[in-house]
This record gives C-alpha cells, structure tokens and sequence, in this order.
C-alpha cells in the first residue's frame, strides 16, 4: 500500500509541476461549430514554429479543399488521432434573441463573448419562463454573431478548470503526442458538437492516402456513478455506438502492459467522432479514449490533472504499440 500511496504522489507531483499555458490558449480561442478558423488558424501557426523540435516533422495538410480541417502525418502511419477543434457556444438570432451552437448548459448571467461589426461584446445569458436564451447587452449585436463562454482558466494542486476542456484537452493531448511521434496521423477536425460532419471526408482521405484504417477519439467524457476523477483515462466499451471489441482489448492491453492508470466506461447514450467513423463506408476501427470531466459543455468543466497524465501517457503508448 505504501508504494501504490507513493506513486500516486509522485504522479500527483508531476501534474503540479506541468506547464498548462498551452491548454489555456487552447481554451481561450473562440471555435464554436462552423467558425473554426480562429483556432485552425492558432494550431497552424503554432506546429509549424514547433515542429522542428519534434521527432519527426509532419506533413502538413490543410487548405480550402479541407476547409477549416487540419491533417498532420508522421512516418509510416498506422493509426489516427481525431480530436475535433469545435465547441459549443451560442448564435445571436432576431431581437436579443439566441440559438444553441451543440448543447450547452448555463446558468442565467453567465458571462459570452463575441465580436461583430461594431467591435468586441461582453454580455450576459438570459432566459425567459419558457426557458429561451436571450443576451443582455447595451446594444444589438449583428445577427448571426458566434458568443462563447468568457474563458476564466483555473487551476488547483489537482484539478484545472475553466470552459472548453471539451474539447481543447483532446487538442492538448494530440499535440503533445506529435511532439514524440514517429509513425502515425493526427487529425482536427470540425462540427463534431453540432452534428458533425468533416470526419466522413477527413476518414476517407487517409483511408485512400495511406491505407490508414485504425483511429483513437482523442475527447473528453463525463464523470458519471461508474466513471469518476482520479481513477484513470476512460477508455469506452460504448456509448451510442458500439465499437469492435477486438479493438477495444487491444487497447486495454497496451494500457494494461505499460501499467497505465485507466477506467472501463459503458454508455447507452451521447457520441463522438467514433460514430461517423462508424457509419463510413471504409472499414475503421475506432475507440473513444479520453479523460473524464465534471459539469460537461457549462463554464466549470473540471478534470484530474492525473487523468490528463493518464491520457497523454496511453496515447503516447498506443501510437507506438497498434
């Protein structure tokens, strides 16, 4: 017991002592669904200053053929990461009026964010008796206006918190995997919280490209009664969809050879990138596997540093070993 307690100090310790000025930039760049070009435009510019660092340098494929989509190829690749650069957030209708980006959940006041023709907006989220989200602001703002959480970024000796997690911590973690990586495909993809849609062409293309038919959902899942902080990654037996089991085990082995910290999650609800992948006329396995947070798609989304550990540490192994 005294050296399961002192691991779990040590791990403790390292996640204290991590450089999070990444993810909060990640989480503070507004991308909600169909406006991902600010945050394609940050990841751009920010792999090619780092990339000479990296074990190997990718090829990078973007441009408008791909739209606001991002595909990074290391060596000889086997397996891909998705991890969608989008997330929810709001848009601004008729007479105050808003329109859900995916499903978010806020609280009246609730601080949003945005910026239309007349320059940078602060304003609060309101609801009426029928629950219908308005802003309160000194003006109008332009229709068609994106607003997102103001961003308030905090962390603690065990956990971060701050809106975005969902899914700037997938981001996160696949950047931080490029930087070892030898052989393999990451990709950024859009829509996923509001209907998705990129991941059928994007799949398709590696398929095509590089034969590459095995992918991970580099995401973020909820702390439910059988999933909790703490305890590991959550690699997902299902959730809406169910993915080949086969697959699955061999995961579960790779965390299970390099002694990684992981949780079982089986779901009868909500979906990923996974599912599109799924429904795809090319044969792709695939497996959900990311760290598990609190108070999903609100301002206070809030994951273990230790999770987050887990997550790039599985990562950084599957890559190798699948």
């Amino acid at each position: 017991m005294d050296n399961v307690a002192n691991k779990m100090k040590v791990t403790s310790q390292k996640s204290i002592n991590q450089d999070w000025s990444l993810l909060k930039h990640l989480c503070e760049v507004p991308a909600p669904s169909g406006h991902e070009k600010p945050l394609r435009d940050f990841l751009l510019q920010w792999i090619k200053k780092e990339k000479k660092k990296w074990k190997t340098k990718p090829t990078i494929v973007a441009g408008e053929e791909f739209q606001d989509c991002i595909i990074l190829k290391f060596g000889k690749p086997r397996t891909a990461i998705f991890a969608h650069m989008d997330s929810i957030g709001f848009t601004v209708r008729y007479f105050n009026q808003l329109l859900s980006i995916g499903s978010p959940d806020a609280d009246m006041g609730t601080k949003l964010v945005g910026r239309d023709s007349l320059g940078p907006i602060e304003c609060e989220l309101e609801f009426d008796k029928e629950d219908h989200a308005f802003y309160k602001f000194g003006r109008p703002i332009d229709r068609g206006t994106c607003l997102t959480y103001k961003v308030d970024f905090r962390e603690t000796k065990d956990y971060i918190e701050t809106a975005y997690l969902d899914n700037r911590l997938g981001i996160y973690t696949a950047l931080q995997v490029a930087s070892t990586l030898k052989d393999g495909v990451i990709v950024f993809s859009c829509w996923e919280e509001h209907g998705g849609g990129s991941v059928g062409y994007l799949a398709d293309y590696i398929y095509r490209k590089w034969k590459v038919r095995q992918a991970l959902i580099s995401d973020i899942t909820w702390i439910t009664e059988g999933v909790e902080h703490g305890k590991g990654v959550a690699i997902s037996l299902r959730d809406k969809h169910i993915p080949r089991r086969s697959f699955v085990d061999k995961i579960i082995a790779v965390a299970e050879k390099n002694k990684i910290d992981y949780q079982l999650e089986v779901e009868g609800m909500g979906s990923s990138d996974g599912g599109e992948l799924q429904r795809n006329p090319n044969l792709f396995d695939w497996c959900f596997v990311g760290a598990p947070e609190l108070n999903p798609h609100t301002p206070h989304e809030k994951v273990h540093k230790t999770d987050i550990k887990s997550m790039i540490n599985l990562y950084q192994a599957l890559m190798k070993a699948l």
